[in-house]
C-alpha cells in the first residue's frame, strides 16, 4: 500500500469538519475510536483497538481500501460527472468489491459509441484504461497504431477510414487502427471527451435529471445572420430533417429535442448511450438550404420512364441516402445504383446539358 493512501485513510478515520465519522464506503468501515484505537471493518474482517501498525497491517493489500481511496479520494475531487462515468465502465453500482476487483483483472470492456474501453487493475488498486473502435476488438495491440497522448484523439476523429473530413463528432464514422494502452483515468476520460465532446457530462446530467433541453422551435428562433430564416421551416419538414440526421446511422446520440415542449416529432430519436439535447450546427446549417427549397413551388414534371428505370431511380437516392455507394462494385450490374447502369440511365434519359428526358429544370428559390 502506497503511504499516501495509508496517510489517507488514518486521516479519514477521524473524522472530519463535515461531521463524517470515519470512512464508510461500500464495505469499508474505517473509524478512530476516543482511546485512539482503530477499527477496521470488511464484510470479511473486524478488529478493534487497533495501533497505527496494526491498521496498517489489516489495510495492507486490501481491495476495500484501494477501492476506498481510487473513488473517495482520487477520483472524487475531480467532479461527479467522471466519477460517475468511470465507475459506470466498471459496473461499480452492481458489482460488489472482490467481484469487480477480480473482473477487473481479466479486463471490463464497455462501450461508448464506436469506442471500446477496456477497464483493468493496475498497482496499488489504480485503474487502468485501455482504448480502441469497436471494430478493432478482435485484432491484436500490435497490429494498430499506438498512442500514448490522449490528445492525439482530435486528430484521429478528424478523418474517417477513407481520408474524408468528418464535420460531426458523433456521425458513426470513426476510424479504425489505432489504440490507447494503459491510460490513467485521467488521461483516458481526456482522450474520450476529445472523440465525442461533451457527452459525458450531457449523460450525466440526464441521469441527474438536469438535462436541458433546446427544442426546435426555441433554437431556430435564437439564429441569427444567414441562419436566421431556419425558423420558417414548415413543422412536416422538421419532421423530414429529424429522419434524415438524426437517427443511428448518421450520428450515435440520441435525439432529445422535439419540435416544441409538448410537440413532439414522429421521426425516431436513435438509440446512442449519450443524448442530443438541441439541434446541432450541421443540423441548423443544412435547415437553412431546406428553408430555402421548401418555398419553391411544387411543378409537375413529365418523364418517360420503364418500369424498372423507375425502380433504378428510387435504388439510387436510397443508395446515396443510406451512404452504400461506394460498397457496390462495377460488377453489380444488378443493383440499381451501379455507376454503369447509372451512365447508362444517364446517356439514355439525359441531353447533353444534364436535362432529365430533355426537360429544363425551372429556375428554383435559390
Amino acid at each position: 500500500m502506497q503511504s499516501a493512501q495509508f496517510d489517507a485513510l488514518v486521516e479519514a478515520a477521524a473524522g472530519g469538519d463535515d461531521g463524517s465519522e470515519g470512512v464508510d464506503f461500500e464495505g469499508l468501515r474505517v473509524r478512530r475510536g476516543a482511546d485512539g484505537g482503530f477499527r477496521f471493518e470488511t464484510p470479511d474482517v473486524t478488529a478493534t483497538g487497533l495501533s497505527e501498525a496494526e491498521l496498517r497491517a489489516h489495510a495492507e493489500g486490501s481491495p476495500y481500501v484501494t477501492n476506498w481511496y481510487v473513488w473517495e479520494r482520487d477520483v472524487r475531487r475531480h467532479g461527479r460527472p467522471r466519477r460517475a462515468f468511470l465507475r459506470r465502465a466498471e459496473a461499480a453500482d452492481d458489482l460488489p468489491v472482490p467481484e469487480r476487483y477480480e473482473a477487473l483483472r481479466d479486463g471490463m470492456v464497455t462501450e461508448w459509441g464506436q469506442l471500446r474501453i477496456e477497464a483493468t487493475l493496475g498497482d496499488h488498486g489504480a485503474r487502468r484504461y485501455e482504448l480502441r473502435h469497436v471494430d478493432d476488438a478482435g485484432r491484436d495491440a500490435d497490429e494498430l497504431d499506438h498512442h500514448d497522448d490522449p490528445l492525439d484523439a482530435r486528430v484521429l476523429a478528424k478523418l474517417d477510414d477513407d481520408g474524408r473530413y468528418r464535420p460531426l463528432k458523433t456521425a458513426p464514422t470513426l476510424r479504425t487502427g489505432w489504440v490507447f494502452q494503459s491510460l490513467d483515468w485521467h488521461a483516458a476520460l481526456e482522450a474520450i471527451e476529445a472523440f465525442y465532446p461533451a457527452t459525458v457530462a450531457n449523460w450525466y446530467r440526464e441521469r441527474e435529471g438536469d438535462l436541458d433541453v433546446s427544442h426546435w422551435r426555441e433554437t431556430a428562433e435564437r439564429q441569427t445572420g444567414i441562419y436566421d430564416v431556419v425558423d420558417e421551416l414548415p413543422r412536416e419538414a422538421v419532421e423530414h430533417v429529424a429522419e434524415a440526421c438524426c437517427v443511428d446511422s448518421q450520428c450515435l446520440k440520441r435525439r432529445e429535442w422535439e419540435y416544441e415542449a409538448g410537440d413532439e416529432l414522429a421521426a425516431d430519436g436513435g438509440t446512442g448511450p449519450f443524448p442530443c439535447r438541441e439541434p446541432c450546427s450541421l443540423v441548423v446549417a443544412a435547415a437553412r438550404k431546406w428553408t430555402f427549397l421548401e418555398r419553391e413551388e411544387e411543378r409537375e414534371y413529365t418523364f418517360t420512364l420503364t418500369p424498372s428505370e423507375k425502380e433504378q431511380v428510387e435504388d439510387i437516392v436510397d443508395a446515396v441516402a443510406d451512404g452504400r455507394v461506394g460498397e457496390i462494385r462495377e460488377a453489380d450490374v444488378g443493383e440499381g445504383a451501379n455507376r454503369y447502369r447509372a451512365r447508362y440511365l444517364r446517356a439514355k434519359r439525359m441531353d447533353e446539358e444534364g436535362n432529365l428526358d430533355g426537360g429544363p429544370t425551372e429556375d428554383g428559390a435559390e
